[in-house]
């Protein structure tokens, strides 16, 4: 995609959109519902932006951002799936996982984390294990979010010139760059077995960081049958009179240092 939506295109359509995912929101606290959205793609590939403008505007008692570490020693030896199935939604809420499961059919097998027989026994439990999730009334929803390798090139420089986001380079992206083509063959052997009727894959083309927003949020709101759910007015009490309260003196607190006053 060589034309980038333009921002005044952008901007209002993100808002009306956002505006659609508090609805979805509201609807899913009413309806006791569970939604996991799962976001995977290469790095740099924009996932994280995607799911702060997502998450803007939401409850975060509601909606939680699900960023799993490295597993530690003890997780290891767990199944699989277990240090995930304790992120995963109840009755009322929406999780956002910014990568998942999925970290073993890419990352630890293309970098060596896993053995052989973990990475294919992951291959044939994980269908099963999602259209258990699906059978049991979760709405899952997962997204790929692709970008070129001329476009992630050019994002990895990005970050290395600007201090607020040298932080989002590691090794691992470094060795992405070296290894691409293995993650590309990660990524179609992934898809062969679990792109699956109950929980399709759906691709983001990502180039275009805004167009890539607007797709995946209209794309996660057209598959979910919410419906605006009417709210209780609010009104504000009037303030009680007084009953006497003196505030104590404000040289008795420590208030921070007016630091805008020196702008």
């Amino acid at each position: 995609m060589s034309k980038r939506l333009a921002r005044e295109l952008y901007e209002p359509e993100l808002f009306r959109l956002q505006a659609e995912l508090v609805k979805l929101q509201e609807w899913v606290r009413a309806e006791n519902a569970r939604v996991a959205v799962i976001f995977e793609g290469r790095d740099a590939a924009g996932k994280g932006g995607a799911i702060q403008r997502v998450a803007q505007y939401l409850n975060p008692r509601v909606v939680r951002i699900a960023a799993l570490p490295a597993p530690t020693e003890r997780e290891r030896t767990q199944f699989y799936f277990q240090r995930y199935t304790a992120h995963l939604p109840a009755g009322g809420e929406i999780v956002l996982f910014d990568r998942s499961w999925y970290n073993r059919a890419g990352v630890e097998h293309v970098m060596g984390f896993c053995t052989p027989d973990e990475y294919r026994r992951f291959l044939h439990q994980c269908p099963i294990f999602e259209r258990l999730l699906v059978e049991d009334g979760l709405l899952l929803r997962k997204y790929w979010f692709s970008v070129s390798d001329e476009e992630q090139q050019k994002r990895f420089k990005a970050r290395l010139d600007d201090p607020m986001r040298q932080w989002k380079l590691s090794p691992m992206d470094m060795e992405s760059i070296t290894r691409w083509e293995d993650y590309s063959r990660a990524k179609d052997e992934m898809f062969v077995h679990t792109d699956i009727p109950e929980a399709p894959w759906n691709v983001v083309h990502s180039d275009d960081k805004r167009a890539a927003r607007i797709n995946m949020i209209a794309h996660l709101l057209s598959t979910i049958p919410y419906h605006d759910v009417k709210q209780r007015p609010v009104h504000l009490p009037p303030r009680p009179p007084s009953t006497g309260y003196v505030r104590p003196p404000m040289s008795s607190q420590h208030f921070v240092p007016d630091h805008a006053a020196t702008l």
